[in-house]
């Protein structure tokens, strides 16, 4: 696996050129260009960019890198990826650069629970430019170029926005961008009958913001700024909305006046156009008029718009009210919950005392009845380990507390069950006389036992 071999990377110009093909697959092959280093991995600053669709954690930011040595022979290096680099079957080591072949077999992570192979395994090989081409994939640099184009392709130009197909909320937008919000500013006429729009810098920035979407089908949406319709969607989220339905009700009101004030003003632009391109010298009173009333819409226009952004600003300040209640709200019932589950342990406890002190009632009366039991054998044994009638070692005891064989201290003694059962065994086999006279003795010396 190791051993320098032939995998020098062929010119382009020659019409060949090494490769990974991906196993499987006639898509996703990764180009080994002759002088650069190859980078793989689901990072952003990688050469290809593998994100797995199975498991995305399988591919490590930057996995692996492939490069030439100075004989220009192409080597491949595990970059301590998580799942490893595995090359002819074998592990690679992280750090440690190998020099791979044309057919060696490279595995980018480890197949799944349920799958016999990986999903990133390929096989170096030289082909035609020409049969590989297609099958190449992207690199992360013009993937990023493609994203940047498909962000731009919705951007239309002012002449676009003008043409005879743009109808509807679309026209009326580029239309009124065109007319100042400051109520002093004139509108200024073309010689020609058309509206001259003034510059940009004194349109309103909020005036292209209040437009319905193009989207919306069937219910009425109330246009506003993206930041008022998150709010209205967390406002819905809210479990006392009692406190902000007014305040909404008040904001969709305002909101159709706008776009209500909106259309008079595209209603007086085309008149003022209609006048214009019937008469060519014009109605100049007519005309003035015209723009005069025009202006007192975008006047009021503006002001609506001044105290919609205040409303919005009231309805952001009620919400933040809210929230904090609520998360108050969350607060104390945390601390009911953990009440509850204290009262609940404690509960518990008493009821395994309870248990407890049962249990121990129920043993120390089995002791008793076993130490009761006990006193009725007549063996005991003493601490030193001989045994004896327990009537006659207790008389001994009178006059003497040691063994009466070993001459021991006598500190304890314990009944023996095993040789009143043994005594009893051999009493049976004695005859009758022995038998009676045994039992006459046991009388006598209970009726001697004190009471």
């Amino acid at each position: 696996m190791g051993e320098p071999g032939s995998l020098v990377t062929g010119d382009r110009a020659g019409g060949r050129s090494w490769c990974l093909r991906r196993v499987g697959m006639n898509a996703e092959w990764l180009l080994l260009e002759d002088g650069n280093e190859v980078t793989v991995g689901r990072g952003f600053g990688v050469t290809y960019q593998l994100v797995s669709k199975i498991c995305p954690l399988m591919i490590s930011r930057n996995h692996c890198v492939l490069k030439q040595n100075a004989e220009g022979q192409w080597t491949i290096m595990d970059n301590k990826s998580l799942n490893g680099v595995w090359l002819n079957g074998e592990r690679l080591e992280p750090l440690e650069i190998y020099s791979i072949h044309k057919g060696d077999h490279i595995q980018l992570g480890v197949p799944l629970e349920n799958k016999e192979n990986a999903e990133y395994e390929y096989e170096v090989t030289e082909e035609d430019w020409e049969r590989m081409y297609p099958c190449l994939a992207p690199k992360n640099g013009q993937m990023i170029e493609k994203n940047k184009g498909l962000r731009t392709k919705r951007k239309f130009s002012f002449d676009e926005l003008e043409g005879p197909g743009a109808e509807g909320p679309s026209n009326l937008k580029s239309k009124i961008s065109k007319v100042s919000c400051e109520p002093g500013q004139p509108v200024k006429l073309h010689e020609k009958g058309e509206v001259v729009s003034p510059p940009s810098e004194y349109l309103n920035p909020k005036l292209t913001s209040l437009e319905p979407s193009e989207k919306t089908t069937g219910a009425h949406v109330y246009p506003g700024p993206a930041g008022v319709i998150e709010l209205h969607r967390k406002k819905q989220k809210a479990s006392n909305p009692s406190a902000s339905q007014s305040s909404l009700e008040l904001f969709k009101v305002t909101m159709s006046r706008i776009l209500k004030l909106k259309t008079q003003m595209q209603e007086k632009q085309v008149a003022v156009m209609n006048v214009k391109k019937q008469t060519q010298e014009g109605n100049s009173k007519m005309i003035v008029k015209m723009e005069q009333e025009l202006q007192d819409l975008q006047s009021q226009l503006c002001v609506e718009q001044a105290q919609q952004q205040a409303r919005v600003e009231q309805l952001e300040k009620t919400f933040q009210e809210e929230q904090q209640h609520l998360q108050g709200l969350e607060k104390e019932q945390g601390e009911e919950d953990l009440k509850h589950q204290l009262a609940q342990a404690l509960q518990e406890h008493q009821a395994l005392m309870e248990e407890l002190n049962r249990s121990k009632k129920d043993f120390e009366a089995i002791i008793q009845a076993k130490n009761k039991e006990l006193e009725q054998t007549k063996a005991v044994t003493l601490n030193c380990a001989h045994s004896f009638c327990s009537y006659c070692i207790n008389e001994w005891m009178k006059r003497k507390i040691e063994c009466p064989i070993c001459r021991k201290d006598i500190k304890s003694k314990t009944h023996s069950l095993v040789l009143d059962n043994c005594i009893n065994k051999m009493v049976d086999n004695l005859s009758s006389e022995v038998k009676e006279r045994r039992i006459v003795l046991i009388r006598e010396r209970k009726a001697k036992r004190p009471s």
